[in-house]
C-alpha cells in the first residue's frame, strides 16, 4: 500500500520594511521586477503585489510602467554619441582650415591657383574637340 506524500510548501513571511525596500529599489529604476525576483528569490507576482500596495505612485490616475531600457540609459548613450560627433566635426574643421591655408600658401608663394573658378568659361576648347 502506497501512501500519498505531499511536499510541504514553505510559506515565507517578509517584513514590511523588506517589502518597502524592494519597492523603493524598483521605483528608483535600479532594478526591474524580474531582476529583483532573481536577486532576492521572490516571485514576480508577489513583487507586483507589493508595488501595488506600497508604491508612492499608486494613486488614481497613475500607472506604473516598467520599461525594458530606462530613459537614463538612452540619455547617456545619446550624450556619448553627441560627444563623438562633436569630436568628428572638430577634426573635420581642423582639416578644412589646414587645406585652406595650404591653398593660400600655394597661391601666394608658388603662384599656383588651386581653386577652380566655375564662373569663367574654359579656354575655348570644347569636349568634342578634345576627343577628336
Amino acid at each position: 500500500m502506497q501512501t500519498k506524500v505531499r511536499a510541504i510548501r514553505k510559506k515565507r513571511v517578509y517584513s514590511e520594511e523588506y517589502k518597502r525596500e524592494l519597492v523603493r529599489l524598483f521605483e528608483l529604476g535600479k532594478f526591474s521586477v524580474p531582476q529583483l525576483g532573481k536577486l532576492y528569490g521572490v516571485q514576480f507576482s508577489v513583487i507586483y503585489r507589493w508595488i501595488y500596495n506600497y508604491s508612492q505612485f499608486n494613486e488614481p490616475g497613475y500607472r506604473v510602467i516598467e520599461m525594458k531600457q530606462s530613459s537614463t540609459t538612452k540619455l547617456k548613450a545619446m550624450e556619448q554619441r553627441i560627444k563623438e560627433l562633436e569630436k568628428i566635426v572638430g577634426q573635420k574643421q581642423i582639416k578644412i582650415d589646414f587645406l585652406e591655408e595650404m591653398i593660400t600658401v600655394a597661391k601666394e608663394e608658388l603662384k599656383i591657383d588651386i581653386k577652380k573658378k566655375y564662373s569663367t568659361p574654359r579656354s575655348g576648347v570644347s569636349t568634342k574637340e578634345k576627343k577628336s
